[in-house]
């Protein structure tokens, strides 16, 4: 497979981006700091390495997506899935009294838009694939089953991202695609911090197996957990 990750400069995406290599995949890596983050995967075994392409990519730009779809038409142009998992978390201790709108407006650009964009640019290229992909990385902190005081620049805009992939899916599954928003856990990554108890290595491993579609999913709606397991709204 063809797989672009946004946010894979480190965390989750980069654990994907790795793991999917490992597997002989094709990864087209988008990272904010190519710089630094060429010198993060030159730790990766050679062998493994040249299965990913890494490019410059922020998705809250218009014009970095732009950049980004104009490189991959130039080649072959073909994509088999899009994990969309750049993601920031801001104002999280703010009560609504003294909640930035700036924080909430940014953390929409990248969490929500940015996806949406993405999206829309990458379309006309899964729609070449034979199974194609689309995995919004998600949060419970954005369910309303599980709804919780705070955090709402980040709670809001998973929340919303999490209602468009099922908006999404319900117009795309007909034509032959799986689309699903992954809750993957409180994990040990630079922005769930070093008491989570998650392993993004282990997450990293289930979520390609939803990409490789390993099993069927027998859900009704596409918000999970990694494992698979259906969650509610």
């Amino acid at each position: 497979m063809r797989i672009v990750i946004t946010g894979a400069s480190r965390g989750l995406g980069y654990e994907i981006a790795v793991a999917a290599a490992r597997r002989g995949h094709h990864v087209i890596a988008g990272v904010r700091d190519r710089v630094a983050s060429e010198a993060r995967y030159m730790r990766v075994e050679p062998a493994i390495r040249e299965h990913i392409e890494i490019m410059e990519l922020d998705v809250a730009s218009d014009a970095s997506i732009e950049r980004l779809l104009s490189e991959l038409k130039s080649k072959d142009g073909g994509v088999d899935a899009l994990v969309n998992n750049a993601a920031i978390l801001l104002g999280r201790e703010h009560s609504i009294e003294s909640l930035s709108f700036q924080d909430l407006v940014e953390s929409f650009e990248t969490n929500l838009f940015g996806p949406i964009k993405m999206i829309q640019a990458m379309l006309p290229l899964l729609r070449s694939a034979t199974l194609p992909t689309i995995m919004n990385i998600s949060s419970e902190a954005g369910a309303y089953a599980t709804a919780y005081a705070g955090d709402y620049p980040y709670g809001l805009s998973k929340s919303a991202l999490t209602y468009m992939s099922e908006k999404l899916r319900k117009e795309l599954e007909p034509q032959g695609f799986q689309v699903l928003a992954i809750h993957p856990g409180w994990m040990k990554t630079d922005m769930g911090g070093d008491q989570a108890p998650g392993d993004p290595v282990q997450t990293a491993a289930q979520l390609l197996g939803l990409l490789e579609r390993v099993r069927p999913l027998k859900v009704k709606h596409g918000f999970i957990d990694a494992a698979g397991r259906e969650l509610p709204f």
